[in-house]
């Protein structure tokens, strides 16, 4: 067992069958003695730390001197989250990453070494922004590199995964067992399930739970709920669900929870039996009352309400209390359990290749009749292509692309324009010419009472551009499952020299 200066117990290494922590052969009796008197021992524990240090790892680098800051403070844990589905359906429909992979190692590299000089567990959530197999496989090869490179002592490696084969859940929807649509969406179809390219199936404490029973000192989880990352380190060491689930939400988006806004800035949160403490590692930052409770409400149809996998954490009667500068403690939270588990899936489809274009206008007379010349374009697009069989899109910015028919001020646009134009087609060739026609034919719009052969429309460049191919989220829906285990592989290697 490894201790820090407050002995608090950290990781259960080496109970593996049949052989003691330091290396001596035992009964099977004998460690399940050890297993029983190391159980005892950590539902004692008076509180428990957490850094997190992004609450998205490797979107954009962690600033390295909150984290040190930080790893100072001697936590219990080092855990982060690596994955959204605010980044669109492209990752997950293309099953590649939104965040470089050099940004991804520096995270990785640097809550590595840390856990490992200090002895304490590391936890990674939702590998590679979506958590699929080829993603958890990525972060484990980094890890294991990392390790080799700096020449750090043999550690267990465990990773789950989280990807989900289309045909079980056909089978589910065959036999009766509804994929319950999330949102206002209805029930998976057959068709829906057929125009999807990936899914994921997203995890709550489980997996993180078992693999820590197994002795992990580091875990790569596939897609996983953000709360559960966290959540099941402090439940692994007897915490009350209702306060494990709450520092889970406190934590996971990082310095999100803090103000004044700063991203990628480390906090650390404490655990009892009763409350949950998070504090602001960046010396210019505190988590105040309205910070933390502000977070609590963040992204959520209810502002009170947070589903795991297997129930609901409510938030609704929750007391938050200033108890110094940088910290802020909270009680009242409430865990209620749910009949039987449902786990969330995410599923993405690719629509066809894109390609953009970009205009620019400055002429009030073509500004004032913006509508005008985009309708105009997309007429020449008809002519060439039909009706149908492509997708077409323009957003306006300066007058309403970002809200667009909700914009307030729609009616007062500003002094200059730029049109995004967006073109998607079965082939690389149709959707280069489909945005090339949308988007030259913006400058050869013909404006009634308006004089001049010039175009009212400047390009920054001729051609355009090709994007990520288009995706379509598929699956936002839920599925019953036996146990919290049922869709989450867990393995367990070994990493280091």
């Amino acid at each position: 067992m490894n201790f820090d200066k407050k002995s608090k117990i950290h990781t259960l290494s080496g109970f593996s069958r049949g052989h003691s922590i330091i290396g001596k052969r035992m009964s099977l009796r004998q460690c399940r003695r050890q297993i029983t008197a190391y159980t005892k021992k950590m539902e004692t524990m008076d509180s428990l730390t957490i850094i997190c240090p992004n609450g998205h790892l490797g979107f954009a680098p962690l600033k390295v001197d909150s984290f040190n800051i930080g790893v100072e403070a001697r936590p219990d844990y080092i855990a982060a989250d690596s994955g959204s589905d605010d980044i669109g359906p492209v990752p997950l429909g293309t099953d590649t990453s939104a965040s470089p992979k050099s940004w991804q190692r520096h995270d990785l590299e640097k809550m590595l070494l840390a856990a490992r000089k200090n002895k304490v567990p590391m936890i990674i959530g939702s590998a590679g922004d979506t958590g699929t197999n080829s993603r958890v496989d990525m972060f484990v090869e980094m890890i294991k590199d990392i390790a080799k490179e700096h020449n750090l002592p043999e550690f267990k490696l465990g990773y789950f995964y989280s990807e989900v084969d289309k045909e079980h859940v056909r089978a589910k929807i065959t036999s009766g067992d509804a994929i319950t649509g999330l949102d206002g969406r209805d029930s998976l179809t057959i068709e829906q399930l057929d125009a999807t390219a990936n899914i994921v199936a997203m995890a709550g404490v489980h997996p993180f739970r078992k693999l820590l029973e197994d002795g992990a000192d580091v875990i790569i989880g596939g897609r996983s709920s953000d709360s559960a990352i966290f959540a099941s380190a402090a439940m692994h060491h007897g915490f009350p669900e209702n306060q494990a689930y709450y520092l889970g939400k406190v934590l996971e988006c990082a310095s999100f929870c803090a103000e004044p806004y700063g991203g990628k800035e480390t906090v650390l949160g404490t655990i009892t039996q009763d409350s949950v403490s998070v504090t602001a590692m960046n010396p210019d930052q505190q988590c105040t009352v309205a910070s933390v409770a502000g977070h609590a409400m963040y992204e959520r149809s209810n502002p009170f309400h947070e589903f795991v996998a297997g129930g609901l954490l409510d938030m609704t009667h929750c007391n938050y209390t200033q108890v110094s500068e940088k910290t802020t403690t909270v009680t009242g939270a409430k865990f209620i359990p749910s009949d039987g588990i449902r786990v969330k899936l995410e599923g993405s489809g690719v629509v066809g290749y894109r390609y953009v274009g970009i205009a620019g206008i400055r002429d009030p007379q073509t500004i004032a009749r913006v509508d005008q010349v985009m309708e105009w374009a997309k007429a020449q697009v008809r002519e060439r292509f039909g009706e149908d069989g492509y997708e077409l899109y323009y957003n306006v910015y300066g007058r309403d692309g970002i809200m667009g028919a909700m914009e307030p001020n729609r009616d007062n646009p500003a002094h200059e324009l730029c049109l995004v134009v967006q073109g998607v087609a079965p082939t690389r060739e149709m959707a280069e010419e489909l945005t090339l026609t949308a988007t030259r034919q913006l400058f050869y719009a013909r404006l009634t009472d308006v004089k001049g052969t010039a175009g009212g429309v400047s390009f920054p460049f001729d051609e355009v551009l090709e994007a990520s191919p288009a995706c379509t989220w598929t699956l936002n829906h839920t599925m019953s499952v036996e146990d919290g285990l049922e869709l989450f592989p867990t393995t367990i290697i070994t990493a280091g020299v």
